[in-house]
């Protein structure tokens, strides 16, 4: 990931170009490319819901409390939506696009865990509005965010 500062990216011969982790996250998305083909162009929702769930129990702490309280969360608030992973994190679908991610710390050596949102989520909130949201930590404040994040991402 190359950051606002400039640094991150690798270097040859001045030209920046991809850390392992981004190398990593293509090669993952690569293969999940691959299992939807395989499955077709209309995928039921449990056809992912098992990577989801398995990338959620590979993550270290507090990653793994976050994914699984917000896994748990939209799949409360928000039935409709797929779960698959993207890019080698959970992710939730609605009509076959993203509509909110969670991108965990340690993928990408950040402080912090963030969960997005794409274009789809109707977050539109004036002239600018924030998409991806930094979360060190669950708690109650952080689940309340959430909640009004999702109830507004999917109305």
């Amino acid at each position: 990931m190359i950051n606002m500062d400039g640094s991150g990216g690798t270097e040859k011969n001045g030209i920046s170009g991809f850390t392992e982790e981004e190398k990593m996250a293509m090669a993952e998305r690569a293969k999940e490319l691959a299992a939807r083909r395989k499955i077709g162009s209309k995928p039921k929702p449990e056809d992912f819901e098992k990577d989801v769930l398995d990338k959620i129990a590979e993550m270290g702490e507090p990653d793994q409390t976050i994914a699984t309280n917000l896994h748990a969360m939209i799949k409360e608030m928000a039935p409709g939506l797929s779960s698959r992973t993207w890019y080698g994190m959970p992710a939730y679908e609605r009509d076959g696009s993203v509509l909110c991610f969670f991108q965990e710390r340690r993928k990408f050596k950040t402080r912090y865990s963030t969960v997005g949102f794409s274009d789809k989520a109707r977050l539109d909130n004036g002239a600018i509005w924030p998409v991806t949201f930094a979360i060190p930590e669950w708690n109650e404040d952080v689940e309340a965010a959430l909640r009004s994040l999702i109830t507004r991402a999917i109305s």
